[in-house]
């Protein structure tokens, strides 16, 4: 062997013994990288996420990283806001403008100011609920589609037996009315019992929602001064209507929705204080009713801009 071949053969031993040394030693120092800083502070660091296809993602879904979602299944439900038990108590105690009142002789809704205030309006109340979740819930979907607010006049026998739906009333946005415990004509009835009738559905809806109802309608339109020296005991403002559906006249075997839009479309003019109930029927007439009033260019008054100071 030759002396370059020896050195050649040297030089490659010394190498081979350098870099089993290196293995056995301690690990080399870290190498700061732009790419690895960058991903740290930006803490992509799941490769969950990466691996997830845009097209895999539907429209306006928000994904969670993985990490998160596998911690926050190890937490106990999260406790129903408070807010949105409080959500009507905040929109009905805020300040918000009286634009109208009530003509205490024909029931319509007026604007307090008829020269700055629109007065094609109505106003929308549905009586004798809480009753059945799905139909309430529709009925609340509807009135959230044409941004129309009403008045929900429950009877505190249902509440007791519902309370649930009360919560679902506010989460809507939508205003609870008094229509008395048990739904009997209060005007035949002595002034303990009428007390009895609209002081526990008061105190009812007070517990359930934390807050008390700002308007009465009596069972069956009928009341007597008892009845409303009761009423304004309280601080709500008594009405009936003027506007009626007659969906109370239909039955589960005969009814049809278009007949409550026509009826309603009968009677219409401004101010209109249309009643309804929580029926099967007037669930599916009230989309086609909303959209012939809003054809006419009808608008919807919010409960919480009626004066109810006498």
């Amino acid at each position: 062997m030759n002396k370059k071949a020896l050195y050649i053969a040297s030089a490659a031993l010394l190498l081979l013994i350098a870099a089993c040394q290196n293995k056995d030693g301690a690990a080399p120092p870290p190498v700061s990288s732009p790419s690895a800083q960058q991903q740290t502070e930006k803490g992509d660091t799941s490769p969950q996420m990466n691996d997830t296809a845009p097209s895999q993602v539907p429209p306006d879904s928000k994904v969670q990283p993985i990490a998160a979602a596998d911690s926050s299944a190890n937490q106990a439900p999260a406790a129903q806001p408070a807010s949105s038990d409080n959500k009507e108590t905040v929109r009905q105690s805020a300040s918000v403008p009286k634009l109208y009142k009530l003509n205490p002789k024909s029931y319509d809704i007026v604007p307090v100011d008829p020269s700055t205030t629109e007065k094609k309006v109505v106003l929308l109340t549905f009586d004798d609920g809480p009753k059945d979740h799905d139909m309430l819930e529709s009925m609340l979907t509807t009135l959230d589609k044409h941004h129309a607010k009403a008045i929900f006049f429950v009877n505190g026998y249902r509440v007791k037996q519902k309370p649930e739906l009360l919560k679902l009333i506010l989460e809507h946005g939508q205003t609870i009315g008094n229509h008395s415990w048990d739904h009997i004509d209060l005007k035949k009835e002595s002034k303990e019992k009428v007390a009895q009738q609209i002081d526990e559905v008061q105190k009812i809806v007070k517990d359930v929602t934390g807050i008390t109802p700002q308007f009465f309608r009596p069972p069956f339109g009928s009341g007597s001064d008892e009845v409303r020296a009761k009423v304004k005991e309280n601080q709500m403002l008594f009405m009936t209507w003027s506007n009626g559906s007659l969906d109370w006249d239909m039955t589960t075997k005969n009814n049809n929705p278009d007949k409550i839009v026509s009826n309603v479309l009968e009677q219409l003019r401004p101010g209109s204080n249309i009643l309804m109930h929580e029926l099967p029927w007037t669930d599916k007439a009230l989309d086609k009713l909303l959209t012939e009033l809003e054809a006419k260019q009808y608008g919807f008054v919010d409960p919480a801009s009626i004066d109810i100071t006498p």
